[in-house]
């Protein structure tokens, strides 16, 4: 497909059709493939719909009011929360004036009556979608990098975060310093981590140092500061230097260098923190923990480990919330941290 004003391709554009009705849902994903270059997903009802939501990105969600269990209307709140800032239509085949109320009151971007105008359908599709992308682009307010030592390690400790950072609209770069070999397999490690990555729209930037033999001045702190130019952090999440691991350790000192620039830079915990960790920020998680969750399961070949046990990741968060007003949290060692205060406009003269 081309782009009508440039007769460029298009970008490859994806979208969650959620509709009970099988015959209805292949003819909308029919059409939005063929006449609109959309790759759909089909979900027949609310749970699935959801799940499918908290696994992948989308660029457009069209959904039926009538749904077996939750109807179309009721999920919407979760679809606005799991899918921030994407375009929603929705189908009725009732044309209820209590329908387009609950749509309208649901802040959905387009309400259509079945049987749908195919062209009608395109034209919104394909322009909601444009839109979207130009409206999540201009809200993106942040870039941020977490740096680990080892797959897993990111994830562990601010899984959470990130997946918090997503919803905003962020933009996420996740620097995975080794391969994790003496921990397992580096290729099948690598496989899970961009699974993991994939969860909340990260980009995965998996280099090959030595595991276990990480050294700061041998390399560890000109790769993080390519990083850094190339993407321009706002804010890193790294290592504790509080940690029994010489590659976390390592790495913390790598970051500290290379990130000497960056205006927010915060440690996180991982299982091998000592008791010197002491955390002064804790960032609330209660609606992302089940995505920190997920994307530590993407890590199949290190689910015989104590910490990833999801009690133990549960518990964790859980106590941390004891210094925020949520059920879960993940704590924070804060490095630097910058606030600027922009003044007041003057009111006029005395």
């Amino acid at each position: 497909m081309t782009d009508e004003l440039s007769g460029a391709p298009s970008p490859a554009w994806s979208a969650l059709v959620v509709e009970d009705d099988p015959d209805a849902g292949d003819f909308t994903r029919t059409v939005l493939a063929q006449h609109a270059g959309v790759d759909v997903v089909l979900a027949g009802d609310a749970d699935s719909a959801l799940a499918a939501l908290q696994g992948a990105k989308f660029d457009l969600v069209v959904i039926d009011v009538e749904l077996p269990g939750r109807s179309g209307l009721q999920i919407l709140p979760e679809v606005h929360r799991l899918a921030v800032g994407v375009p929603i239509i929705v189908l009725t085949a009732h044309n209820r004036v209590d329908y387009a109320v609950g749509a309208l009151r649901g802040d959905v971007d387009e309400f259509l009556v079945k049987p749908v105008d195919v062209a009608l359908l395109v034209e919104r599709a394909s322009m909601l979608v444009r839109r979207g992308r130009d409206r999540r682009a201009a809200t993106r307010t942040k870039t941020v990098l977490a740096v680990g030592a080892h797959p897993d390690d990111v994830e562990i400790g601010v899984g959470g975060s990130l997946a918090a950072h997503a919803g905003t609209g962020d933009r996420l770069v996740i620097l995975t310093m080794s391969g994790g070999a003496v921990g397992g397999d580096a290729g099948t490690r690598h496989r899970e981590s961009q699974q993991a990555a994939e969860l909340v729209g990260a980009q995965l930037i998996h280099l090959g140092f030595q595991d276990t033999h990480l050294d700061p001045a041998s390399g560890p702190i000109t790769a993080v500061e390519e990083v850094v130019r190339e993407f321009r952090p706002d804010q890193v999440y790294t290592h504790s230097n509080h940690d029994r691991h010489q590659d976390h350790r390592a790495v913390h000192q790598a970051v500290q260098v290379a990130c000497r620039g960056v205006a927010d830079l915060a440690c996180f915990q991982s299982p091998s923190s000592t008791i010197d960790y002491q955390p002064n920020r804790f960032i609330d998680i209660d609606e992302y923990l089940e995505t920190k969750l997920r994307m530590l399961r993407a890590f199949t070949s290190q689910a015989h480990r104590d910490y990833m046990d999801e009690d133990i990741v549960r518990a964790t968060a859980r106590y941390w919330s004891r210094f925020t007003l949520g059920r879960y949290a993940e704590p924070l060692e804060t490095v630097r941290s910058t606030m600027r205060l922009t003044p007041a406009a003057p009111t006029g003269s005395g």
